[in-house]
């Protein structure tokens, strides 16, 4: 068989033309021989030397079996029932089958088939294919460190780094991420810094598979969870955009800059809706903007982050948590420090914020309720991450330790409900696992030497993205047990949590009898001196002058030594009744039932989880929180003298609670 093989090219492609001619010889070098230079050489016996410059060539042939290929026809009856007959009409299948087994050739082929059908039946009662042959062995649980490892790095293309703000992951699997890049220092953006933003293929991080062209650097970007083609995105500038991918790179709308909000957009989050189009966004300027991407020209309902709704007053806002199943209900963390919860449907103004709860010194950067517990929070801003409870407002219910880098990002693992997830200034990034350690991060990570801004984890728990201040955002794999749920960690948590909230609820009740029994005393010495001066104008003078001074005398030292061996009491009154290994949690609620008390034991972890301390890592950082919150409370108010306060017994909660209805009438009285 005769291979050919036909090379075909353009005209265009053989480039110009090349006209050759003849002509004659010419010399252009001639060096005549030097007698001299020939004394510096010997004369060589002649070597035949071949050279061979041309490329070797080969030919190979191949024969290979030619693939037959034919045209085939094919019936096909749909149902196995002829054309003429409808299977959904009753009459006509009862009256064809009647016909079918009446004709001997159906006879003696289902005579033919039954024998081999009758012992396939058999065969299937005979094994059962889902029996368990070993149903009483434990699976064994393999007890791996906590560790990670990083997949990809994305980078941010352009020369002039940016920071990645915000990461959003792909709402139908971990194929994809989003990406928002912006410079938030003021007044460092040079002119010739970029403005786009980026979708990443997850396997591939040289080049970013889409790009998006906003007209103000963004901010925050968030995929749509109802249609993964669709992103909403919040701008420098105030303004909001949004993309639909199958469109381009240029946004499909904007908001008009004058309905936007006055600062940076810093979150923008999608609301569950019939249609899936509507949002709504914060900013530092202390408005919470409600839109609709089917027509933005303006916001649909708007809110202002003050007491009385006054734009002036509004405190500003750095992030939103939204819970799918309290659609009307949306908290905000502030640049204050405070925690906000509002009420979108209130009937009132004032009823729009239905509480606040202030803990941090700083900012608060991230906000989000816990995926199995909703009742429960977790907070990021300044030093410390802090979990609270929506029972009560004073304080949290559990706290990090204070660590010397500011805390940038965090959120829970959407699979386990005891693990969340911080990042912090100095590049670091840490893995908090509550059931097994409180006082210390469960993994620490140095992702990378510049600080790190945004993370965000993926929905099956597995993968994490977090991004920095040069435009890196780093994928990383956690190990199996940091995103395998632990058997009954559901029950652990709930008790972690209800066993804190209880705790606090204990303090709380004590720091407000406590300033309830200091405003009698001073109440009454002021009724005393108020009937005394009302004999003698001059007599009531001095008295009102000495009892400010005695006012004034009043020393903090006293405060914090009352509330520190206040605290101590009820520490110590908890660590007697800490349960031994032998014991069971029934067992001990039991026995403090029994005993009347209100207190529950300290320790939940004692038959199988190592003995946690308290929220804090040290007790002494406990005990300057409860006097500085102690402090706070008698703050503007008017007290006694200090050496003549008594010291309320721990144990006699009921009593405490008389004294204090008690007191109720003399304040009013007052």
């Amino acid at each position: 068989m005769e291979i050919v093989y036909v090379y075909t090219k353009k005209r265009a492609e053989f480039g110009r033309q090349c006209n050759f001619s003849d002509r004659a010889a010419e010399l252009h070098v001639d060096i005549a021989p030097d007698d001299h230079a020939l004394e510096d050489f010997i004369e060589r016996d002649p070597v035949d030397i071949g050279i061979q410059c041309v490329q070797e060539m080969s030919e190979h042939d191949a024969n290979t079996e030619r693939f037959e290929t034919g045209a085939r026809g094919i019936n096909h009856t749909e149902g196995g029932w002829p054309k003429d007959i409808n299977p959904h009409e009753v009459e006509q299948v009862t009256r064809y089958r009647k016909k079918v087994e009446k004709d001997e050739m159906y006879i003696s082929a289902v005579l033919q088939l039954g024998t081999s059908m009758e012992h396939c039946i058999k065969q299937n009662n005979a094994i059962d294919i889902y029996e368990e042959y070993f149903e009483d062995v434990n699976a064994e649980t393999i007890d791996e460190a906590a560790s990670a490892k990083t997949i990809n790095v994305f980078r941010d293309p352009n020369e002039i780094k940016r920071t990645a703000t915000h990461i959003s992951w792909f709402p139908d699997g971990p194929r994809k991420l989003a990406v928002a890049y912006c410079n938030l220092q003021f007044q460092s953006t040079s002119p010739d810094t970029s403005m786009d933003s980026y979708i990443w293929d997850v396997e591939n991080p040289n080049k970013p598979e889409t790009t998006l062209k906003p007209v103000s650097p963004l901010v925050c970007l968030e995929y749509n969870p109802k249609d993964s083609h669709i992103l909403l995105g919040g701008c420098y500038n105030g303004q909001i955009a949004y993309w639909d991918t199958r469109k381009g790179s240029q946004p499909v709308e904007l908001t008009p800059i004058e309905q936007s909000h006055r600062d940076p957009a810093y979150k923008t989050v999608w609301i569950q809706s019939k249609t899936g189009t509507e949002c709504f966004s914060t900013s530092t300027d202390g408005q919470v903007l409600w839109w609709d991407i089917r027509k933005m020209g303006e916001p649909t309902d708007k809110m202002y982050l003050d007491k009385k709704q006054e734009f002036a007053n509004a405190q500003g806002a750095y992030c939103l948590e939204y819970e799918p199943t309290m659609p009307t209900k949306f908290m905000t963390g502030t640049e204050q420090g405070n925690i906000i919860s509002c009420n979108r449907k209130a009937k009132t103004p004032l009823d729009k914020i239905a509480a606040t709860f202030t803990g941090h010194i700083g900012p608060v950067y991230a906000l989000q309720r816990n995926p199995h517990f909703t009742k429960n929070f977790l907070s990021i801003g300044d030093w410390c991450a802090r979990i609270w409870s929506e029972d009560i407002r004073e304080s949290s219910i559990m706290w990090t330790k204070q660590y010397s880098s500011y805390l940038t990002d965090g959120c829970w693992s959407p699979i386990r409900p005891a693990v969340f997830f911080l990042t912090k200034m100095d590049g670091t990034l840490d893995v908090w696992d509550i059931i097994f350690k409180q006082n210390n991060p469960t993994l620490t990570l140095q992702v990378c030497d510049v600080p790190l801004y945004s993370l965000r984890v993926q929905e099956q728990g597995k993968l994490v993205a977090a991004g920095s201040q040069d435009g890196t955002t780093t994928l990383l794999e956690l190990s199996e047990g940091l995103y395998s749920m632990a058997r009954n960690e559901k029950n652990l948590v709930t008790a972690m949590f209800e066993r804190e909230t209880r705790r606090e609820k204990i303090l709380d009740a004590r720091h407000r009898e406590i300033r309830l029994k200091e405003r009698g005393k001073t109440e009454g010495s002021k009724g005393e001196g108020g009937r005394r001066g009302s004999q003698d104008p001059q007599a009531e003078g001095e008295e009102g002058e000495k009892a400010a001074e005695e006012e004034e005398q009043y020393q903090e030292e006293d405060l914090y030594a009352k509330a520190e061996k206040e605290f101590f009491s009820i520490i110590e009154a908890e660590k007697k009744k800490q349960p031994t290994p032998s014991q069971d949690f029934s067992e001990v609620e039991k026995q403090d039932e029994l005993e009347g008390k209100e207190e529950k034991h300290v320790d939940i972890f004692s038959s199988g989880y190592p003995s946690r301390p308290e929220t804090t890592t040290d007790e002494n950082e406990i005990a300057g929180a409860s006097a500085k919150e102690a402090e706070s409370s008698f703050s503007g108010e008017e007290e006694g003298e200090g050496n003549n306060t008594e010291s309320v017994p721990p144990d006699n909660e009921e009593s405490g609670v008389t004294e204090v209805a008690a007191e109720e009438p003399k304040e009013a009285e007052g």
